[in-house]
């Protein structure tokens, strides 16, 4: 039976419920997925959008990352709750930090990355996970960061100075429509990092709503992480 890959579709993978501990004591609730045919190339550390205003793992274009790419790009997607946060899957210990706190889930998540020898991981940011990827993604062996409908309402010049001179990749989906920052202040502020490139998306909404949309986003983060995977793939053969 052959099916278009659009929506909820969820492809083959090996999906395994998973917990970071941070360094400051919490439990963070997690999924890793995995390719179910071959070792997966590369790695994408999702960072979900802000909490207070739904974000979570699951927030739509990231559940649609792991239920897609491993199997469309050999890709192995980590998806979790920054502290206090729930979804379905369940919910993290901690209450919000506003950012700051969240240094150790991110920390936390990347330990993870390394004790389990996934290979090649990116940082994948979506508005408040942008942040989170901008302030404390260099502390970290990534080999770049993509950031998603980047707000800069926590991160400031400073963090994105901080960039400037570091030979890993920053590429930055800005869509036409924001609600916070468009492609032409984008390009002006992440002026500080000559080597960001900035990806305007014409017609795009901060919450990339429809397949067109989450498409896009998709094929862009696999152009960045393991061009070799495109085009991806729209029909599959169950």
């Amino acid at each position: 039976m052959t099916f278009e890959i659009r929506g909820p579709v969820l492809l083959p993978a090996e999906r395994t419920d998973v917990e970071l501990s941070t360094a400051d004591g919490l439990t963070l609730v997690g999924e890793l997925s995995m390719p179910s045919d071959r070792e997966p190339t590369a790695t994408l550390v999702t960072l979900h959008p802000l909490p207070t205003a739904g974000g979570c793992m699951d927030t739509h274009i990231l559940r649609k990352a792991a239920a897609r790419l491993p199997a469309q790009a050999g890709m192995a997607v980590l998806r979790f709750n920054t502290r206090g946060t729930s979804s379905p899957r369940g919910r993290s210990e901690g209450a919000f930090d506003g950012g700051e706190a969240e240094q150790f889930d991110v920390a936390a998540a990347m330990d993870f990355v390394r004790e389990r020898g996934l290979p090649r991981p990116w940082l994948v940011g979506w508005s408040f996970g942008t942040e989170l990827a901008l302030k404390y993604g260099r502390d970290h062996e990534v080999e770049g960061a993509i950031l998603l409908s980047p707000p800069l309402h926590r991160a400031t010049d400073a963090d994105l100075s901080a960039w400037r001179g570091d030979e890993r990749e920053l590429v930055v989906l800005v869509p036409e429509l924001d609600d916070y920052l468009r492609p032409d202040e984008a390009r002006a502020r992440f002026g500080l990092v000559p080597h960001a490139r900035v990806i305007a998306v014409d017609g795009g909404r901060h919450l990339w709503v429809g397949e067109s949309q989450t498409r896009r986003v998709l094929t862009e983060i696999v152009a960045a992480v393991n061009p070799d995977a495109l085009p991806l793939a729209t029909v599959w053969d169950a």
